[in-house]
C-alpha cells in the first residue's frame, strides 16, 4: 500500500524547490535591472555633463567647431584641414575685401567633416564667398578619414543634416549613439582641458586661423609623389560641396595652396578635382609648383605647411588671383 505521506512529503519538498528556484530567478532580475539603472543613471549623468563642459568651452579645436557650425556669420567663409587653418588669414581677407572672414579649418578632417560645416552655415544663412582648400590627398582612400568623423559626434541628435555623413563611419553609428557618453568618450582630456588655463596655446587663433611660427631647415627633395585609391565617397561629397554652393548662390573658390616640393606630376587627386571644378564652371587655383614658394623654407613650417610668413605671402596672392578673375569676367560681360 502506497505512503501517502511520502507522497505529500515529495510535493511538499517539490513546491519548496521551485519556490526557491523562483526566488533566486527574481533575485538576479532585480539585481539586472538595478545594474542596468545604474548603468543607464551613470551614462545619463556623466554624458550630460560631458556635453555641458564640450559646449562651455571658449577657445581651442573643439569650441572652433561649434562656432562654425553654430554661430559664425561672417560673409567669407574659409575650409579645409590644417593647411587651410594655418595658411589663410581672414584678417588680410578683410583688410583687402572688406568682407568679413573666419576660418573654419581644423587639422585632420576630410571633405566630410568640410561638407558637415558647410550643411550648418547653410542651414543657418549663406555667405557670400567660400575658400575650400583642396589637399594632395584629398580623395585618398583611407580609414582614418571615417574614423576622424568622431569629432562630429556631439552634433549627432541637434543637427539632422549631420548623421547621413556621420552614419558612413559605421552602421552601428545608430546603436552606439545611445549612450550620453560615447559621444564625447575619445575627447575627455580635450575637453577637460579645454575647461582651464593649462593649456593657452588653444587661445592662439585669429578668426580660426592658427599660425605656426617655426621655419623650415630642409632641402628639396625629389618631385615625385606616389599613386593612390581614390575614395569614391569622397568624390561624391566633394561633388556636393559645390553644388550646395551653387543652388545657395555662394560665390566659390577652390584652392590648392602651396607645396615645398616641385611637383613632376599631380596627384589624381588634383586632376580630378581640378576637373570636376571647371566642369561646374568653379575657380580651381593651383598654387602647387608656384615659384614664389617652392624651395623657399623661409616660407614653410614643414614641406606641408607654411608658415605665418608664408600665409601671409600666400593669402595675398590668392586674393590678387581672385581680383584679376573678377576683374576679367566684368570685362568679359562688357
Amino acid at each position: 500500500m502506497e505512503d501517502n505521506s511520502s507522497i505529500f512529503n515529495f510535493k511538499k519538498s517539490n513546491g519548496l524547490t521551485d519556490k526557491i528556484k523562483n526566488n533566486i530567478y527574481v533575485r538576479v532580475l532585480v539585481k539586472l535591472a538595478l545594474l542596468f539603472g545604474i548603468v543607464f543613471v551613470s551614462d545619463f549623468s556623466i554624458g550630460h555633463l560631458l556635453r555641458y563642459l564640450y559646449f562651455s568651452q571658449q577657445s581651442g579645436n573643439l569650441y572652433r567647431t561649434t562656432y562654425s557650425l553654430e554661430k559664425t556669420k561672417s560673409n567669407l567663409l574659409i575650409f579645409g584641414s590644417s593647411t587651410a587653418n594655418h595658411e589663410y588669414s581672414p584678417r588680410i581677407f578683410e583688410d583687402r575685401l572688406h568682407i568679413s572672414s573666419y576660418n573654419t579649418g581644423r587639422d585632420g578632417t576630410s571633405i566630410f567633416y568640410q561638407y558637415a560645416i558647410l550643411q550648418g552655415v547653410l542651414k543657418r544663412y549663406s555667405p557670400k564667398m567660400i575658400l575650400l582648400n583642396f589637399d594632395l590627398e584629398e580623395f585618398k582612400k583611407t580609414p582614418g578619414s571615417y574614423d576622424r568623423l568622431s569629432s562630429l559626434l556631439p552634433y549627432y541628435k541637434a543637427h539632422p543634416e549631420i548623421p547621413s555623413i556621420i552614419n558612413m563611419k559605421s552602421p552601428k553609428e545608430r546603436i552606439k549613439l545611445c549612450s550620453a557618453i560615447y559621444p564625447f568618450n575619445s575627447m575627455l582630456f580635450t575637453i577637460l582641458i579645454g575647461n582651464t588655463e593649462f593649456n593657452k596655446e588653444r587661445r592662439k587663433d585669429f578668426q580660426g586661423f592658427v599660425p605656426l611660427e617655426k621655419m623650415l631647415i630642409k632641402e628639396s627633395d625629389s618631385g615625385y609623389y606616389p599613386e593612390y585609391e581614390l575614395d569614391s565617397n569622397k568624390i561624391k561629397t566633394y561633388r556636393s560641396f559645390i553644388h550646395d554652393c551653387i543652388n545657395a548662390k555662394v560665390k566659390l573658390y577652390i584652392v590648392c595652396s602651396p607645396f615645398y616640393n616641385k611637383l613632376e606630376k599631380f596627384p589624381n587627386s588634383i586632376l580630378l578635382g581640378q576637373k570636376i571644378a571647371h566642369d561646374n564652371h568653379i575657380s580651381f587655383f593651383n598654387f602647387l609648383n608656384d615659384t614664389s614658394f617652392i624651395n623657399y623654407p623661409s616660407y614653410f613650417a614643414d614641406v606641408n605647411h607654411l608658415n605665418y610668413q608664408g600665409a601671409s605671402v600666400f593669402s595675398n596672392k590668392l586674393i590678387d588671383k581672385m581680383i584679376n578673375e573678377e576683374d576679367d569676367q566684368s570685362a568679359l560681360a562688357k
